[in-house]
């Protein structure tokens, strides 16, 4: 044994280490890193950690190159998943067969690689159920792969490259669409918002107050709560290392001032004890939470219907700018690859804002941004390293210290629904909200507001955020959607079976009532003026036909300009007037309809003829006795149909 200070001399060994069996090209850790809201992140791909170390390291080679050439927000996380399951999966399945998963390769042919998805795509189907789209999803990831490793790989086999350009075995799973929230529900949820944003503010000027009277507790006293939140500003002098010496283990022992500021129930019972909950307390005092900014969340969402969560999310300060007639904001939403502003007018001018909003402020977009940035003012101040995004959360930290980072709502706690099941109606009863709890529904409950307020027609509706097929897929479906499309359905039904059972037809004047057509009570009578009337009885308002009431008022066009379609269509008009002297006219209008009927055919008959000759039947009901007379006139004088070469046209073929 060498003495204290001896080192004995160490004898390498000549021999030469025999080189790694697998090929150097495949040996190391496949690690991509990601910029996301909030701090960067890392996924990775071990191959060593595979019996199939060359067939994951191809694999994980093609995940670095399409994630980074399709320029991945999320980094490829599915890609690298299925990676993984994939190999996991070769490793397990190759030994029952007798074969060494070390063989399995892209370029290779000593495993069925085909064959092994096909079982994988089985197994992974039995793993997550028939409800799931994690099967298809992987499958589609490591088919994405493979075939982009075939475009520059030759020697793959055909077959593998053949499955690689095929879709999954089994296709995705429909799920049921998100429906809105009612308007009760997004009532009680705007409610709860504005009385949680209302605490957090008269919380934090409580807090800031107290704050006004504190000082460095190193110097005044650490068991001062004014004290403790002067080093809640200071971050480094506040966590556990440095308050533990400061008070006893016992927190039933702490000074009465500092134990009230832990979560108590009802009773006075203290619910959470220990010195991460006082820090947590201290920051809730001075910060909002990222529980606080839910409010602000669910209120945004609910004031601005051209926003997407996205959108709202990604905001940070350079993109929030108030003008003289509002705010004007940058949003971007990546998923469409669009950068677009868009400007909330603000109704009425800003005045000076207390430090408390007693509930009189504005709950306009503008005003609830300028709401949210000053309570989120002292959270920027104190920590101007964190990034500037607009959700910006203040939160005890795993290190034990407070630390501002993005609020993605995503943790356990701090969901949406977490939020719901926390607040209480004006009766102090949970709310009454219907599942699932997605703010997505709050989107679309802004979009069915707006279809309600608007009306017109999809593309109306989808306004500029949305392409037209877009709202048809995702938003049309809404309960709200559907009963707004059966009124808009039975407004044009009714309005259809108006038309059918009191059909528009011409009114026919006796000879007694056309000698006093000038009189105000015949002619108030028919809808007529006047002038009107003395235009009907001198023929200025002869149509050729039968006359009008007002030839520029008619119901076959928009525009204020003369009707383009008398005489064809006056029997189908409201305006029409038939004098008894205008029968004739009628009977031969009438005899050449039912000329018509054997040189057309059927349905082109009744499209062109059917509901002239109908009203025309109608009116010789009316005046029967006068047919006999009509028809010797035309004998005798030898009338004969006048109809316009453009009538003939259209109707005779």
């Amino acid at each position: 044994m060498p003495r204290r200070g001896e080192r004995k001399e160490r004898v390498r060994s000549s021999t030469v280490k025999p080189l790694p069996t697998r090929d150097l090209e495949y040996v190391g850790i496949r690690t991509l890193t990601w910029s996301r809201p909030g701090a960067p992140s890392s996924r990775f791909v071990n191959p060593g950690m595979y019996k199939c170390g060359i067939l994951a390291a191809q694999l994980a080679d093609e995940w670095l190159t399409y994630t980074r050439s399709m320029a991945r927000a999320d980094g490829g996380g599915d890609m690298a998943q299925a990676v993984r399951s994939f190999a996991k999966f070769v490793d397990k399945h190759l030994p029952m067969l007798g074969v060494d998963p070390a063989d399995a390769r892209l370029d290779g042919y000593a495993v069925d690689l085909v064959e092994v998805i096909r079982v994988w795509e089985e197994d992974l189907r039995q793993h997550h159920g028939l409800r799931s789209n994690s099967p298809y999803v992987k499958t589609n990831c490591l088919l994405t792969l493979i075939e982009q490793r075939s475009l520059k790989d030759p020697s793959m086999p055909e077959a593998l490259r053949v499955r690689a350009q095929a879709p999954p075995a089994y296709p995705p799973c429909r799920s049921e669409p998100l429906d809105e929230f009612s308007n009760t529900e997004r009532i009680a949820l705007r409610d709860a918002a504005r009385d949680a944003v209302r605490a957090l503010e008269a919380r934090l000027a409580l807090g800031r107050h107290l704050l006004d009277s504190g000082v460095d507790p190193r110097g005044g006293g650490w068991h001062e709560p004014a004290n403790l939140l002067w080093a809640a500003t200071h971050p480094s002098l506040l966590s556990v290392k440095i308050l533990r010496p400061q008070f006893r283990q016992n927190v039933l022992s702490w000074p009465e001032p500092v134990k009230a500021l832990l979560p108590t129930a009802p009773d006075g019972t203290l619910l959470k004890r220990g010195f991460r909950y006082l820090i947590t307390e201290l920051g809730r005092w001075l910060f909002p939470t990222e529980t606080d900014l839910q409010a602000f969340r669910v209120l945004l969402m609910l004031g601005m219907s051209d926003t997407s969560p996205e959108e709202l999310h990604s905001l940070q300060l350079p993109d929030i700018e108030f003008t003289d007639g509002g705010v004007r904001l940058v949003q971007r939403k990546m998923r469409a690859h669009r950068v677009r502003a868009d400007l909330h007018p603000d109704p009425e001018p800003q005045e000076e804002a207390a430090a408390e909003f007693a509930g009189s402020g504005a709950w306009d977009v503008p005003g609830l941004l300028r709401r949210f940035l000053a309570a989120t003012e002292m959270s920027r101040r104190v920590f101007p390293d964190a990034a500037p995004w607009l959700f910006l959360a203040v939160e005890r930290r795993s290190r034990g210290v407070l630390d501002a980072e993005y609020a993605d709502f995503t943790d356990r706690g701090r969901r949406f629904g977490d939020w719901i099941a926390a607040q209480r109606d004006s009766d102090g009863a949970p709310l009454k909200i219907s599942k699932p709890y997605e703010i997505r529904r709050l989107r679309k409950t802004t979009k069915v507001v707006r279809a309600v307020a608007l009306g017109g027609t999809v593309s109306d509706l989808a306004g500029d955020d949305h392409h037209v097929e877009v709202y048809r897929m995702h938003y049309a479906h809404g309960t709200t959607a559907h009963v707004l499309a059966g009124q808009s359905i039975n407004r044009a039904q009714k309005w259809v079976f108006d038309r059918m059972t009191s059909p528009a037809r011409p009114v026919l004047l006796t000879e007694e009532a056309e000698q006093h057509l000038e009189e105000p009570e015949v002619a108030e009578g028919l809808e007529l003026d006047t002038e009107q009337a003395k235009a009907l009885r001198t023929g200025e308002l002869d149509m050729g036909l039968v006359n009008c009431r007002n030839p520029w008022d008619s119901p076959h066009r928009s525009d204020a300009k003369v009707c383009h379609v008398a005489p064809a269509m006056c029997m189908l008009c409201r305006n029409a007037v038939v004098f008894t002297s205008q029968i004739p006219r009628l009977l031969l209008l009438s005899d050449h309809a039912e000329h018509m009927r054997s040189q057309l055919t059927p349905p082109r008959w009744q499209a062109l003829w059917g509901r002239q000759a109908a009203a025309m039947a109608e009116v010789f009901e009316e005046c029967a006795d006068l047919i006999p007379a009509a028809r010797r006139e035309i004998a005798e004088l030898g009338l004969r149909l006048d109809l316009p070469l453009g009538m003939r046209t259209e109707f005779d073929r």
